[in-house]
């Protein structure tokens, strides 16, 4: 079955020209002309890849690429102006895999595709991680609380992740820093203490448990098996 991809781009002469590259490559192709239509469709599910211009009406390619990583790891390439450094940056913090510069060789974008796309189906499909009642599946990317579904952010999914792949080893706030947002990581330093109280608001106070432990002056974990 041939991979489908996703063009959120508003310029038609550029969809069009990708979407006909695309097919001839062998991939299906949906395509959207406006932010928030393309949020819907990604969010609707089966798409191996999206390519998501940072530009567009509605809805702008940062904030459609920063709602869809609340509920999706789909691979996404922006396609950027080349002077936009900031939304680069601001675009790989958010969670996308690639940018591409316009304008740009569809040969590299090709190669960029086809990179983005190993990476994901190389990645060893991890078993889904479990705390008492609560269970994370890193493949769909969703929590339950029995069988409750709790809806994250993308870093609020990716820090509970680390911590429950590391139950009953302490993770300093430097090693949370670099595991979930990056070693370059340049915002607030105590961002891991304010997310850390997002999970906690969304996990043990609804469901009166004590999910994740403050080491005073070390860091926070999750300890045994929630039994």
């Amino acid at each position: 079955m041939a991979v489908k991809i996703l063009i959120v781009e508003d310029e038609a002469g550029i969809a069009r020209f990708l979407e006909l590259e695309l097919e001839h490559e062998g991939y299906a192709v949906d395509k959207a002309a406006d932010g928030r239509t393309g949020l819907d469709m990604a969010l609707a599910g089966g798409y191996g890849l999206i390519l998501l211009d940072v530009m567009l009406p509605g809805l702008n390619g940062l904030e459609v690429l920063r709602r869809l990583r609340a509920e999706s790891a789909v691979p996404v390439i922006l396609l950027t102006a080349r002077d936009a450094v900031m939304d680069k940056v601001s675009g790989l913090d958010m969670g996308a895999n690639d940018y591409i510069t316009k304008p740009f060789s569809i040969e590299e974008l090709l190669a960029r595709i086809r990179a983005a796309l190993r990476a994901g189906t190389a990645e060893k499909r991890p078993e889904t991680l479990t705390w008492g009642a609560l269970a994370l599946d890193p493949a769909r990317h969703t929590v339950t609380y029995d069988g409750e579904s709790i809806r994250l952010t993308y870093k609020e999914f990716l820090l509970l992740q680390t911590l429950l792949e590391n139950r009953d080893i302490v993770q300093t706030r430097d090693a949370l820093l670099e595991k979930v947002w990056g070693y370059d990581f340049a915002g607030e330093t105590n961002v891991v203490d304010v997310y850390i109280r997002y999970l906690r608001q969304k996990i043990d106070d609804p469901y009166g448990v004590k999910l994740i432990h403050t080491v005073r002056g070390l860091g926070y974990v999750i300890q045994g098996d929630g039994t």
